[in-house]
């Protein structure tokens, strides 16, 4: 079954990464960042080895989005991020085609030991069920 796992995030935990600190995250180092990368690199091999890994990719930050809604007239209603409202955003993903639940659990469970500063918040990982049949809801 395929399933998506996705990391979430804000806005400020990608000003820490670029080393701005805030009340909600320490300022991330290049050491830091080094860390997550190769942890994130060392995930994305042994799925890539497994057999397991469909697709995934990191996302850019919130300030770079943009939201488009249908307005009361019918029109669309284009709006540009950060959207101050939303404390979490979808950071980055994987597909995954995996055997079992308990299997991408296991997978989801690894992702969140991925290293961070001391006093950074915890970055909670949700997984999805991908259904079959494709297409749109």
């Amino acid at each position: 079954m395929k399933y998506l796992v996705m990391v979430q995030g804000s806005q400020a935990d990608y000003e820490a990464m670029r080393g701005q600190a805030s009340a909600h995250s320490p300022a991330w180092s290049e050491k830091d960042l080094q860390a997550m990368f190769a942890f994130m690199g060392e995930v994305n091999n042994d799925l890539s080895e497994s057999g397991e890994l469909v697709d995934g990719n990191g996302l850019a930050e919130p300030a770079q989005t943009r939201y488009v809604s249908a307005g009361k007239d019918g029109k669309p209603v284009i709006t540009d991020g950060p959207y101050g409202e939303t404390k979490e955003l979808l950071a980055g993903y994987w597909v995954l085609d995996c055997e079992s639940l308990e299997r991408v659990t296991e997978i989801a469970a690894r992702v969140a030991t991925c290293p961070a500063p001391e006093g950074a918040p915890p970055y909670p990982v949700v997984i999805r069920p991908i259904q079959d049949g494709g297409g749109c809801v």
